[in-house]
């Protein structure tokens, strides 16, 4: 059973939501006054709220200018999505050693309920949740708590990439069929097979998001 969010996590995950939406755009001024007076709170939350959106890359804190939605831009875009190329290809060539029956059906479980939203266009903003879930599904057997934090942070800050990839085209076709090639990869603990396909999945969400945000 999860724990109750604090205000100031409640008040961080309404604004993410906005950013994330495109309800506020980068380089939009978040005025601690406002957003407090908009949400029936104080601005000890709120402040504590927009630090946290900080961590995740959402939020930029000026000096003498406050805090302001992060750009979204190509080059932060490309640099997330190398590390998480390097960090998942790193961590299922490990876990597959000690991957087991149970984990793969976790996974499975996870994966049918993502597909079943992504095709109806359901719970968009809990799509990078869903995301990461199946795939720490997988990669949580190879048993580095410090990489997959790194990576959980890494997954947040792509979160509105993936929506952007995942919502042109026809690419949540090609990422189901893709997570199901990565779970049969690693049924048959086939590493070097699994370790490409992750490479191969990462790369064409980063051609994905090169023509998406090259277009606009």
């Amino acid at each position: 059973m999860s724990r109750p969010l604090t205000l100031a996590q409640s008040v961080a995950a309404q604004i993410r939501e906005q950013i994330l939406v495109g309800d506020i755009k980068g380089g939009d001024p978040l005025r601690q006054d406002s957003i407090a007076k908009a949400l029936g709170t104080s601005i000890i939350p709120v402040r504590e709220a927009l630090r946290q959106l900080a961590a995740e890359g959402l939020v930029e804190l000026k000096t003498h200018r406050g805090a302001v939605a992060t750009q979204l831009t190509l080059e932060k875009a490309l640099e997330w999505i190398n590390l998480r190329r390097l960090i998942e290809t790193d961590l299922i060539g490990v876990a597959i050693d000690t991957i087991t029956e149970e984990d793969l059906v976790k996974a499975e479980q996870i994966l049918e309920r993502f597909n079943h939203v992504m095709e109806r266009r359901e719970d968009i903003e809990r799509w990078s949740d869903y995301n990461f879930a199946f795939h720490a599904a997988l990669y949580e057997p190879a048993n580095r708590p410090e990489t997959m934090k790194i990576l959980a942070s890494l997954h947040g800050k792509c979160d509105r990439y993936l929506r952007l990839q995942l919502l042109g085209g026809d690419h949540i076709k090609r990422a189901e069929a893709e997570h199901q090639q990565l779970i049969d990869h690693c049924r048959r603990r086939d590493k070097r097979g699994a370790k490409s396909l992750i490479r191969q999945h990462i790369i064409g969400i980063e051609k994905d998001i090169v023509e998406a945000l090259s277009g606009r």
